[in-house]
C-alpha cells in the first residue's frame, strides 16, 4: 500500500516506547527522583510548621535521614509535610509504611455495625482505577439467571473519575443492620439498599403482592428504619413483614422523616454464620385448613 497523505510521501520514523515508571518503594527513592535535598525538605517543612504554628510539622535533616534508613514511622503531621514538599498525595506515601488502603473496604465490611444506618461515600482518589465490565455479551438475556462472569465479555481498568460521571456517587444507599429483622425474610439483615429520594410520598394501596408494596427508608430521632409505611392523620405507622414477628411502631410525622423509597437491594441469601432468626410461628398457623 503506497505511503503518503494526499499523494505526498511521508518520512518513516522508528519509535521506541518508553517503559512506564516503576512505583516508588521508599522515601529516599522518591526524594532522589524529584531532585529534592534533605536541606530542601527541612526548610520547606519549617515554613509549614511556622505557618500552622505547630512544630510537629517540622521535618529536620537528621530525622528524615533516620526515616529513610530505618523502619521509623512518621507522625501524621510530618506525613502531611512530606506530602506537601514532595507534591504527592498522602495516600501515595502510606504504602511505604505498610498501609494498604485497598484493605479498608474489606475491613469496613467485616466490621459492619449492628444498626440500620445511612452510608456516606467518602471522596476517593480519581486517579485510581477499578475493574469494571466494559462490554457485555450481546447474547445474554437479562430475564434468565446467569453467572456475571459469563455475561461480561470484557473486563477493563476503568478510571474512578469516569464512574463518578455515571452519577453513581449521587445515589443514596442504606444498610440494614445485622440485628434489624423488621422486613425479614423479604429484606435480610446485612442488605444494602438503593434509595430514591424523589419518591417520598406514601403511595395508596395499589399493590398486589408484598413485592409490589413500596418499602421506605425512614430517619427517626433514635436511628433509622426500613419498612412498609402507612400515614394516618398526623401519625406515621411503620409496618414490619408479618413473618418477622416484630411489632408495629407509630411516630408523629414530625419525628419520622421519609428519606425515600427503596428501589433496589443487594443482599446475601446464605449467612456466613448462623444468624439469629425470628421465632417460629405457632404450629397451628402452619397447618392448612
Amino acid at each position: 500500500m503506497p505511503d503518503g497523505l494526499f499523494g505526498k510521501t511521508l518520512p518513516r520514523y522508528d519509535f521506541e516506547l518508553t517503559p512506564p515508571m516503576q512505583p516508588v518503594k521508599n522515601l529516599k527513592e522518591l526524594r532522589t527522583r524529584l531532585g529534592i535535598s534533605l536541606r530542601d525538605v527541612e526548610e520547606q517543612s519549617q515554613k509549614i510548621a511556622e505557618a500552622l504554628a505547630n512544630p510537629e510539622f517540622f521535618v529536620s535533616n537528621n530525622w528524615l535521614t533516620r526515616l529513610e534508613n530505618t523502619n521509623a514511622v512518621p507522625s501524621i503531621h510530618k506525613l502531611f509535610s512530606l506530602s506537601a514538599v514532595y507534591r504527592v498525595r498522602v495516600s501515595e506515601l502510606l504504602p511505604m509504611f505498610g498501609i494498604d488502603q485497598k484493605l479498608l473496604e474489606k475491613y469496613q465490611i467485616e466490621t459492619a455495625p449492628q444498626h440500620t444506618h445511612l452510608i456516606n461515600l467518602e471522596e476517593i482518589d480519581t486517579k485510581n482505577t477499578v475493574n469494571f465490565p466494559v462490554r457485555f455479551d450481546p447474547g445474554f438475556r437479562v430475564e434468565e439467571t446467569n453467572l456475571l462472569s459469563r455475561m461480561v465479555q470484557v473486563w477493563g481498568e476503568v478510571p474512578i473519575a469516569l464512574i463518578q460521571q455515571l452519577d453513581i456517587r449521587r445515589g443514596r444507599y442504606g444498610y440494614i443492620g445485622l440485628q434489624d429483622m423488621t422486613m425479614y425474610p423479604l429484606l435480610r439483615p446485612g442488605s444494602f439498599v438503593l434509595i430514591d429520594e424523589n419518591l417520598r410520598d406514601i403511595r395508596a394501596s395499589q399493590w398486589r403482592t408484598e413485592f409490589d408494596r413500596p418499602i421506605y427508608f425512614i430517619e427517626l430521632r433514635a436511628g433509622y428504619a426500613c419498612c412498609w409505611c402507612e400515614k394516618r392523620g398526623e401519625e406515621l405507622q411503620l409496618i414490619p413483614h408479618p413473618l418477622s414477628s416484630r411489632p408495629h411502631r407509630r411516630f408523629p410525622v414530625h419525628e419520622a422523616e421519609i428519606i425515600g423509597q427503596v428501589t433496589a437491594v443487594a443482599m446475601r441469601i446464605v449467612d456466613p454464620e448462623p444468624a439469629e432468626l425470628p421465632p417460629k410461628l405457632p404450629s397451628q398457623l402452619l397447618k392448612r385448613p
